[in-house]
């Protein structure tokens, strides 16, 4: 079932050999650069290394670029199920995602764009974003209202003639702090009455120097402002953008955000697995490296255990994760929401649990920034409020579970 194609397997071996080669041997030096400018939450001045650019010219040159994107025109052609794995690859590092032009969310944001967005839209921002020249940012979350029930939304798009007016406030806006910022997929209510609850959202782009946005100020995540991309709070003041600024048409907003996230799930849930494989490298490396009382620290109490239960814990998240890319693929997004709700909970789960057991063996060094481990573990606890928190996706599932019996999960009047 999951047999990858030669051009798949062509394509997941050149990634693999391109981080070993170019990526890891300059990966610890480049986040000890950006962590060395010190420059807190001021994110006016936050710069990428220049290795950056380099990086991204080799990726470039060899194929390596936009590999999330099916459309063999615009991407590489790969399947969801084929670029999972490679996906699996990239998540072993902090910085290959950005590298070969597949992080996020600057990868959900183009497949909207591709998916739905109108010929003039694609010429304006899916084109420079598809060649790494800009970045963009998703704006939905919000301070004031418990976000997991997105019709809570209280960010507006009005239609005012042939404008629309853009009113409310967003936080943990991910990539707004980064220097090439340029534009904002903004996610709001759109009134209408004539329209049922999950018609009455849109998906507005905004260019980021429209007059009435301001960024607040970046938010920390465990004390790291994860510069030089940034969570940011953003405000919109009585902002104006065409009519033709709507994506898909107003009141779509729903709609675009399932097709949004469907794949984007699969992303995560894989660069989860891969981070999670690093960290168990490291963890038994360390572990087998030094000693206490006499013996390897991984000999020790339950260490060995842990070892066995995090193998077990991986490679049962990868099949389930590979099923629900599987059934995307052959079946759709719908035949699939089982899956992608169960792998959104289980595999940032899996690295949480794994990256502990490594930060565990690692002692003073696994909470420091010598090791990708903290990095790893701000990822794993975000994601399970990100993309919908833990709840909300096990609520998904034991509907749809009570549904195939003929029940609903609603109670009795």
């Amino acid at each position: 079932m999951f047999e990858l194609s030669a051009r798949a397997k062509d394509y997941l071996e050149r990634t693999k050999k391109f981080i070993k080669d170019e990526i890891e041997p300059i990966e610890t030096e480049f986040w000890r650069e950006v962590h060395s400018q010190n420059l807190g939450g001021d994110w006016t001045k936050w710069q990428w290394p220049a290795q950056l650019e380099t990086l991204k010219n080799k990726a470039k040159q060899q194929n390596l670029w936009n590999m999330f994107l099916p459309c063999a025109e615009l991407g590489q052609g790969l399947s969801v199920q084929e670029y999972a794995h490679i996906a699996e690859i990239s998540g072993r590092s902090l910085l290959a995602p950005i590298v070969f032009n597949c992080n996020a969310p600057d990868s959900g944001n183009m497949e909207v764009l591709w998916r739905y967005g109108s010929e003039t839209q694609k010429e304006q921002w899916l084109k420079p974003l598809l060649a790494g020249e800009i970045r963009s940012v998703f704006c939905m979350t919000e301070p004031a209202v418990a976000s997991s029930d997105a019709t809570n939304m209280q960010a507006t798009a009005v239609i005012e003639g042939n404008e629309i007016v853009l009113n409310g406030r967003k936080w943990w806006s991910s990539g707004l702090g980064d220097p090439n910022a340029k534009v904002i997929i903004f996610m709001a209510h759109t009134p209408d009455t004539s329209k049922d609850r999950h018609h009455q959202h849109s998906m507005v782009l905004v260019p980021i120097n429209t007059k009435g946005v301001t960024i607040e100020r970046m938010l920390p995540v465990f004390g790291d402002y994860d510069a030089p991309h940034g969570h940011g709070e953003v405000s919109f003041d009585h902002v104006r953008v065409p009519i033709e600024n709507f994506i898909g048409g107003a009141g779509q907003g729903f709609e675009i955000a399932q097709g949004r996230l469907g794949p984007g799930r699969i992303h995560h849930c894989m660069r989860c697995i891969g981070a999670a494989e690093k960290s168990l490298e490291l963890m038994i490396d360390r572990g087998m490296n030094r000693t206490a009382f006499g013996k390897e620290i991984l000999k020790l109490g339950g260490n060995l255990e842990r070892v066995a239960e995090a193998r077990v814990a991986i490679d049962q998240a990868r099949l389930l994760t590979l099923y629900a890319a599987y059934k995307m693929d052959t079946l759709g997004n719908m035949a699939a929401l089982t899956e992608i709700s169960a792998i959104k909970v289980v595999a940032p789960s899996v690295l949480e649990k794994v990256v502990d057991m490594a930060m565990q063996i690692h002692g003073g060094m696994g909470v420091s920034q010598d090791t990708p481990l903290t990095g790893f573990f701000a990822q794993a606890r975000s994601l399970r409020l990100a993309d919908g928190p833990d709840e909300v996706h096990k609520g998904m599932i034991s509907k749809l579970e009570l549904a195939k019996r003929g029940y609903s999960t609603r109670s009795k009047k």
